[in-house]
């Protein structure tokens, strides 16, 4: 029987990308997919509470009853633009990625949420720098939510450059991207003291949010770190 299968193996312009399935180890089996960026470990399908949480926490701090527009920085497996479409206030996903390959998973509906976010007409996915666009481009389009997964944490980043977002003058500039009452989300896989000082500067509220869940594949808890910025209406 087989129980591994390596779905895509490319050659990026962050490194070795791989999307991966395999059956896990421990009791009861289950089939998990997988990305590894040069051979380390980035996400799997059996751990998304972070980033689910990523989306549900945003938007549940959000007043506006209806029409709300979503931008979403990395689309890894979908987990967090699908969180944000089971929000029936949301009428727009915007999802910006920076590797091609990654976009084409979704289209090749190699990851498990693929056939429910290409059936959901509300959410678009474009390749490109979340971060030069929130940093260099116009403001052209106002957002209730932008929600940012794209590196390990502000201070761990897969990418050379962010274009000044983790800096005062960075974070002052994305908020211009966002409506009255909008929150600014982050994921990260550690604490940051530094981010949460630069927050407080810019937003009117502001909360770290731990999101604490089981690993399975080494019995242990891990904790994620959501930092949360908000403007007043």
């Amino acid at each position: 029987m087989i129980d591994f299968e390596v779905l895509a193996y490319d050659l990026t312009s962050l490194g070795t990308l791989c999307l991966r399935r395999r059956l896990t180890l421990s009791e009861p089996q289950q089939w998990v997919t997988e990305v590894t960026l040069n051979h380390e470990f980035l996400m799997s399908s059996l751990h998304a509470d972070s980033e689910q949480a990523l989306a549900q926490l945003a938007l549940l701090r959000i007043q506006q009853s209806k029409d709300l527009r979503v931008l979403v920085g990395g689309l890894g497996m979908g987990y967090t633009a699908a969180a944000a479409l089971d929000d029936s206030r949301v009428s727009v996903v915007e999802v910006v990625e920076f590797l091609p390959q990654v976009i084409s998973w979704l289209h090749a509906e190699l990851v498990p949420l693929a056939p429910r976010l290409a059936g959901d007409s509300r959410m678009n996915v474009v390749q490109g720098d979340i971060y030069q666009k929130l940093i260099s481009e116009p403001c052209d389009t106002s957002w209730n939510a932008i929600l940012i997964d794209v590196d390990h944490s502000p201070e761990d980043r897969l990418a050379d450059d962010d274009h000044g977002f983790y800096t005062l003058a960075g974070l002052r500039q994305a908020t211009k991207h966002l409506s009255p009452g909008g929150v600014l989300a982050l994921w990260s896989y550690e604490g940051n003291q530094d981010l949460q000082n630069d927050l407080h500067e810019v937003f009117d509220a502001v909360e770290v949010l731990p999101v604490t869940y089981h690993n399975q594949h080494v019995s242990e808890s891990f904790t994620d770190w959501l930092f949360l910025g908000q403007k007043n209406l």
